[in-house]
């Protein structure tokens, strides 16, 4: 809660002006939005890390890789229909939620939703396709069978940051007589300045964040002693994945801040805590903005953010203070996009260090055999197990930093959210708000239910597959080909009763 005191000069009327619904409305979106992203990751790039497992087992016939492709597929669809019922209430959300958003400028830029629309679609048909084809389809024509998969999956992104990236660099439109939105140009209310950058930095960030995540559950087997063949390849293909997109994801994310300093001046004001427009401007790692303008904690470095912005310390940045306090984010928002930023940024570096550890350790065993290849030290795996978690956290910051940071705007100096926001009552918003909580944590409740349960089984199965061969692992089944019988109780009694030499 903000403290009327603090407020900057002419604020004091904002807040008095702001509908009491506003603050629930905003609650309840960031709460389903920030819910949904966690699972984005895997949605997008899970499928495409699963067909790079499954082409390694089909290159190499190792059955294993072929086995951890099938598992992951289970995954992919499991995390797929939640993310759908997630992404489903965020879309009825900007509807009941934001009418004034969708009703005037829906058809500037509801392409985007469209297209996401059609992307679930396929996507869910091509996912469907791909997990009953195991030992159903031949090898080659299931493995082809699911290379739509990841292309469906950048569909559904390519929609969703169309739209975000318009809000933010709103174009494509003509304002009549009244404001209202005509002659639109879709292609250029798709394809605006923000689009680019924000769509391969949030892709490659995807990626990243799924490589590390499912990196980080066979780094906790490795961990607990469990180095055969199995928990070794299911490391190290995710994982290379993700370390191989890292020193891109650095080039891409000096790309889109420098997009945003030029495209949107104020945002980029609130990441850097730059109050008044000058050159020479240093650099704050953390600390927070005042209502005067100064900034306390944090470190500060003399002419860093100009550097950082125009390569030169003379280069001039663009201050909070070059427009009304009405049209930009106030202190705490501010410090709130920063914090965020700088969070997400400290993040990737350490994402940044434990790569260049992964790749000297591969480098200097590079002529041993594959098996030995992996880093051997416990603290490279307990900075993988956690550098999942880490990297989704990072995909949080950014999210927070690109929506609040456009703040007071919906539509970036066209619509204030504000202006965008249903009639319905507080009351009922925060009634809805505490069902959406309730429900939401029973669907990922489920979720977690769900992946125990298939964790366990899949262990029962592998541990009555591996007794022959324990230190390569138990998957010799191909996944292809006709099923094995399983046994019942009374052969898997039997079977215990004749390892042990009893009758």
């Amino acid at each position: 809660m903000h403290d009327p005191l603090s407020l900057p000069p002419g604020a004091h009327l904002l807040v008095a002006d702001a509908p009491a619904q506003l603050l629930p409305a905003r609650e309840l979106m960031a709460f389903t939005l920030a819910s949904h992203i966690i699972l984005v990751p895997l949605g997008v790039a899970l499928p495409l890390i699963t067909l790079i497992m499954h082409y390694r087992g089909l290159r190499r016939s190792d059955p294993t890789a072929l086995l951890l492709a099938r598992r992951w597929s289970a995954v992919m669809a499991l995390q797929f229909a939640v993310g759908v019922v997630t992404g489903t209430v965020l879309s009825f959300e900007f509807g009941l939620l934001w009418p004034g958003l969708m009703g005037r400028w829906g058809d500037v830029f509801g392409i985007g939703f469209g297209v996401e629309a059609w992307a679930f679609f396929l996507e869910a048909v091509l996912i469907a396709v791909y997990l009953y084809g195991w030992r159903r389809l031949p090898a080659r024509t299931h493995f082809l069978l699911g290379l739509p998969l990841p292309a469906a999956a950048l569909l559904g992104t390519f929609g969703i940051l169309a739209a975000n990236s318009w809000m933010n660099t709103p174009q494509g439109f003509r304002l009549d007589s009244t404001g209202n939105p005509v002659d639109v140009d879709v292609w250029k209310a798709v394809f605006t300045p923000m689009f680019g950058p924000q769509f391969w930095h949030f892709v490659v960030a995807m990626f990243m964040t799924a490589g590390f995540v499912v990196a980080g559950v066979y780094a906790v087997g490795i961990l607990k002693g469990r180095r055969d063949h199995y928990h070794r390849i299911g490391f190290a293909v995710p994982f290379t994945v993700a370390a191989i997109l890292t020193p891109v994801q650095f080039v891409l994310g000096d790309f889109i801040a420098r997009s945003v300093f030029h495209q949107q001046p104020i945002k980029f004001a609130a990441m850097e805590l730059v109050w008044e427009t000058d050159t020479h401007v240093p650099e704050y790692i953390f600390g927070r903005l005042h209502p005067d303008g100064t900034v306390t904690g944090g470190i500060r470095i003399p002419q860093l953010d100009s550097v950082l912005a125009g390569f030169r310390p003379d280069t001039q940045v663009t201050g909070l203070t070059s427009v009304p306090a009405s049209d930009r984010p106030d202190p705490t928002e501010a410090t709130i996009v920063h914090w965020a930023f700088d969070i997400m940024v400290v993040i990737g570096s350490l994402l940044g260090l434990l790569v260049l550890c992964y790749a000297w350790a591969v480098w200097r065993r590079r002529k041993r055999p594959a098996a030995e290849r992996l880093p051997g030290s416990r603290w490279f795996y307990r900075g993988a197990a956690c550098a999942g978690a880490a990297s989704v956290v990072a995909v949080e910051c950014g999210w927070i930093a690109t929506e609040v940071g456009r703040q007071p705007w919906i539509v970036y100096q066209n619509m204030r959210v504000a202006e965008a926001v249903t009639s319905t009552r507080p009351a009922t918003l925060w009634t809805m708000f505490g069902v959406v909580i309730v429900v939401y944590a029973f669907i990922f409740g489920s979720l977690l239910a769900v992946l125990l349960k298939l964790r366990t089984r899949w262990r029962l199965e592998d541990a009555a597959a591996g007794a022959a061969s324990p230190a390569e692992g138990p998957e010799t089944e191909t996944p292809y080909g006709p099923r094995a019988a399983v046994p019942g109780p009374a052969a898997r009694t039997g079977a215990r009763a004749g390892e042990d030499g009893t009758p």
